[in-house]
């Protein structure tokens, strides 16, 4: 493979609008690429818009292109700096010239009438599933890398219509491979096989566009932008050959998402890819459903999103929609996040992001049943707040080894699990492991239909009684002492969930559930009965491994009420699963995002401040500095040296039990501990 995929670390996109042609500032931008340190660039050159002198019959130029050029204009300044070049495509919808010409090209709604653009009257959405993607587009990229020195284009909503196209082209594919017609709607009759078909092609439509490009410039390649999500979102068989690197289009917090969230954008990638360089796109902009694309988001907001993302391994790209700027907000903060990125990167590219604990990432949730992602949001919240390292496993590509590969093993509502995965989950307990799991977890299999217990009943010493219902009021008892119930000194019984399912069970359980009593009159508030049903059951195995199973939805219902138990329960629940002390522990106060690198030589540690007044509350406005932070990392030997990156100073640290320990001063927005023993 090219070095470019790993070397282009630092990324300034540049996403242009139809007049910018007429007025855009080419030194502004190029100055910018230097005083950022970035050494890569993204830039508009054509598809919906052509920005360059397109000669292709309905390849719309931009009405303000004349005799410019501005796509080159930036290629050749981008050159000059050494920088990687990639050009930007969006095939996603045409002009009334070309949808008139070319009527098989549109995305159609059920009557087979063609789709007008959401937002932009008067030009149409494209299918996927036609020759305006296989043919049309192929010649844009193919021009566009014939007359320019571009290492790479990069494909916008390339998918087209981001719903069901009933398009003839994907009628007449979906018929010939599956022997059905099109899901009339989401979820429905032939949505699996709808799901899968749709994959493939567009796993398909990646290869061809990455031929065509390595067709003329061998060390080129394709890279399509893949959502929010992450590369889980294609098939993994067509789409691993050709993609060097995975782009994340997670621009910015959206509401009161968690400011943690760009750091899962790197985490979800790796767990499906652990080998690949994986970008996240951060918008300049604030990430909102009114679309102010031409604003700027909080400056502290901004660098907050793109360093997080780099310390959990998602590299920085900053985009900004318009070349003509309005306010120059923006500006600083991407040169100051950026240039900690370069400070720290000559550490952590030589080593590798790591954990002790793995959150098991099922996505088949969101593609075969409907959903939302609150299971896991909470379980992610807890799991920061406890300051505990994790990383992601994706259920696509689980194996007995990449379970091996961590010591705790977290399903926070893993609903769909097929016996194959039951029997790996099973064979990694029974060889060790450790597994933390909650609520509906293999209740299902991987078609979603419903089992007549769990999936994994033998593992979790559960069986199930009484499907989940939803409850008021509901709490559950400390029973006798155990790990589990530590922190909650001074209770008799804490807040349970909001549904819960009937399971028994003979092993230990520290909590059980209090039966139902009403909510109302305030006069009848009172427990009737004991406890009785477990609502937490803990096993110890032969092998080593603990397994923890919440019968209740602890993760979604600490995700929407925030109760401090539920995360202590969490972090008590993973802890002891571990069963050791864990390989890194960070003490102090604050909210802190923690990544743990390693290598043969040394170790890292990176803190990100995550501490503001409106953690959880939408955009950051304030960084508060954190208190001394305590970090103690197991070490092969006591001849080590340490070093904080950022502050750019050396410390003396102290060496006991095959531990070293640093005190952190302060804390601003990012810390990295590096320990180094490599003249050992």
């Amino acid at each position: 493979m090219d070095a470019w995929p790993r070397t282009a670390t630092r990324w300034a996109q540049i996403t242009l609008a139809e007049d910018d042609p007429a007025h855009f500032d080419a030194d502004f931008w190029l100055r910018l690429m230097r005083d950022s340190k970035s050494n890569a660039t993204c830039i508009s050159a054509g598809g919906y818009i052509a920005y360059y002198p397109t000669q292709l019959e309905y390849h719309y130029r931009s009405r303000y292109l004349a005799d410019t050029d501005p796509f080159g204009t930036l290629v050749d300044g981008a050159r000059g700096l050494g920088m990687t070049v990639m050009a930007r495509v969006d095939p996603h919808a045409i002009h009334a010239d070309a949808a008139e010409a070319h009527p098989e090209w549109l995305a159609r709604d059920r009557a087979g009438n063609p789709i007008e653009h959401w937002a932009y009257p008067g030009v149409w959405l494209t299918c996927a599933f036609t020759s305006y993607h296989r043919e049309f587009l192929t010649e844009v990229i193919r021009e566009i890398v014939r007359e320019y020195d571009v290492d790479a284009v990069f494909a916008n909503r390339w998918e087209g219509y981001a719903g069901i196209s009933y398009s003839e082209g994907a009628r007449k594919s979906f018929r010939d491979e599956c022997g059905l017609e099109l899901p009339v709607e989401e979820h429905g009759d032939g949505w699996p096989e709808y799901v899968a078909w749709r994959h493939r092609r567009l796993g398909e439509l990646v290869g061809i566009w990455d031929q065509a490009v390595r067709d003329l410039r061998s060390h080129a390649r394709f890279v399509p932008n893949l959502g929010a999500l992450a590369a889980r979102d294609l098939a993994r068989d067509l789409v691993e050959p050709v993609s060097p690197l995975f782009i994340v289009d997670k621009q910015g917090r959206h509401g009161i998402e968690a400011p943690w969230a760009a750091g899962r954008s790197g985490k979800r990638n790796r767990g499906v890819y652990p080998d690949r360089p994986v970008q996240l796109i951060t918008s300049v902009g604030p990430e909102h459903k009114y679309r102010w694309k031409d604003s700027v988001a909080p400056t502290e907001e901004t660098k907050t999103w793109i360093v997080d993302g780099f310390a959990q391994g998602a590299l920085p790209w900053f985009t900004k929609f318009n070349a003509t700027i309005q306010d120059q907000r923006w500006v600083q903060p991407v040169v100051e996040a950026f240039n900690l990125h370069a400070t720290v990167e000559p550490v952590l590219r030589d080593l590798r992001i790591t954990a002790e604990v793995a959150l098991l990432d099922a996505s088949r949730s969101g593609q075969l049943r409907a959903g939302d992602n609150d299971h896991e949001d909470g379980f992610y919240q807890a799991l920061v707040e406890a300051r505990i390292p994790f990383e992601f496993v994706s259920d696509q590509v689980m194996t007995l080894d990449r379970l091996r590969a961590f010591k705790v093993v977290v399903l926070p509502n893993a609903e769909q699990l097929s016996d194959e995965q039951c029997a790996m989950l099973r064979a990694y307990v029974e060889g060790g492991g450790s597994l933390v799991a909650a609520y509906q977890s293999s209740l299902y299999d991987e078609h979603g239909a419903a089992r007549s217990d769990f999936g994994l009943a033998d593992v979790l010493a559960v069986r199930l009684t009484g499907k989940s219902r939803p409850v008021q009021n509901n709490y559950i008892a400390l029973m006798d002492a155990h790990p589990l119930n530590a922190g909650f000194e001074g209770a008799n019984r804490i807040i349970g969930g909001s549904h819960i399912i009937g399971v028994e069970s003979g092993a230990v359980a520290p909590f059980r559930f209090i039966p139902d009593f009403p909510d109302l009159p305030m006069e009848e508030v009172y427990q009737r009965e004991a406890p009785d049903n477990p609502a937490v059951v803990c096993t110890e195995n032969a092998a080593g491994g603990r397994t923890v199973y919440f019968a209740f939805n602890l993760g979604a219902l600490f995700w929407e009420a925030l109760q401090s138990d539920h995360g202590r329960l969490i972090a008590n629940a993973v802890s002891w699963a571990l069963g050791k002390t864990p390989d890194v522990r960070v003490d102090g106060a604050g909210l802190v995002d923690v990544a743990v690198y390693k290598g043969d030589a040394g170790a890292a540690v990176a803190l990100v401040n995550l501490t503001n007044p409106m953690a959880m509350r939408g955009p950051i406005r304030q960084t508060l500095p954190l208190p001394p932070q305590t970090v103690s990392i197991a070490v092969p030997t006591d001849r080590v040296k340490v070093r904080l990156l950022v502050a750019g100073t050396d410390v003396k640290p102290t060496v006991v039990g095959g531990r070293v320990e640093v005190v952190i001063p302060t804390v601003g927005l990012l810390e990295v501990v590096h320990v180094d023993w490599s003249e050992v």
